[in-house]
């Protein structure tokens, strides 16, 4: 499962406990979060965070995004940027997670220098290549990031710093999947094809509980893998506020110049 922009200081509380009821009727294998836990990246809103997951009862892989460093304190922002985060979420800024058949990687896209745009460094590439080292090559791949490696012509924020360096690195990794947030909104895509430019899946989840919506409703995704394919189906509120339904699926099918679209469909709500 894929959540992403919490942002608490500027949830909807009243999508709290739905969406946690949705989360562990659906006892997936791992719920990945990417980025933007907090509004302001404050102790009471990374508390809030923290007691979220403590709610979940999968496990749950954790990587912060550009609202999780502090934007009004220049000097903690600039020496000491995820002490907060440290304290409520993790020590663990890229943090993995391994199955047979798949493994996930966590990679910290955020730079405390830059308010939002965000940066794919060398070394946290270097940390996706080697936490994939001694997986299979029939092994699905997963990145999870906040910032996204591509822009549509619509969005409005600058493109992260090192995107094309790592689209190539992650192609180089043969990582199949990446999982961002960051623009709040949703859509999956294929970016790369071909043999010297190995396609990979970009899925983009929208903010699943904060009130910054941007056209969209609040969402999540589910991603189903396995027999060289991947289901993902989008999971949006009700607009009784009572819930989270499937509302889209989209399937795809890995070959060996990356993936093919099956389909793309509307799915009625329960």
């Amino acid at each position: 499962m894929h959540l992403s922009d919490l942002h608490f200081g500027r949830v909807r509380p009243e999508l709290l406990d739905p969406l946690i009821a949705r989360v562990n009727d659906l006892a997936p294998d791992l719920v990945a979060i990417s980025g933007d836990l907090t509004q302001r990246a404050r102790d009471w809103q990374f508390m809030r965070a923290r007691e979220l997951i403590d709610r979940i009862e999968s496990p749950c892989l954790v990587v912060p995004g550009n609202h999780d460093t502090p934007l009004h304190r220049p000097i903690e922002r600039l020496f000491f940027p995820w002490r907060r985060y440290r304290k409520w979420i993790s020590e663990d800024l890229a943090p993995e997670f391994h199955e047979p058949g798949w493994s996930v990687i966590g990679l910290n896209s955020a730079n405390p220098f830059s308010w939002q745009r965000g940066r794919y460094s060398s070394a946290s590439l270097r940390c996706v290549r080697d936490g994939f080292a001694d997986s299979p090559d029939t092994d699905f791949r997963i990145v999870v990031a906040h910032h996204p490696l591509d822009h549509r012509p619509e969005d409005e924020k600058r493109l992260t710093l090192g995107a094309e360096r790592a689209r190539a690195a992650l192609a180089e990794a043969r990582t199949d999947i990446l999982l961002s947030g960051h623009l709040h909104s949703w859509r999956v895509d294929v970016f790369g094809k071909g043999p010297d430019d190995p396609a990979v899946l970009q899925v983009h989840a929208g903010t699943v509980l904060s009130s910054r919506l941007r056209g969209e409703e609040n969402d999540f995704n589910l991603l189903t893998v396995g027999d060289g394919q991947v289901q993902v189906d989008r999971y949006a509120n009700r607009a009784d506020d009572s819930g989270y339904d499937m509302v889209r699926s989209a399937r795809f099918r890995r070959n060996a110049a990356g993936w093919e679209q099956l389909s793309n469909d509307l799915a009625g709500r329960a």
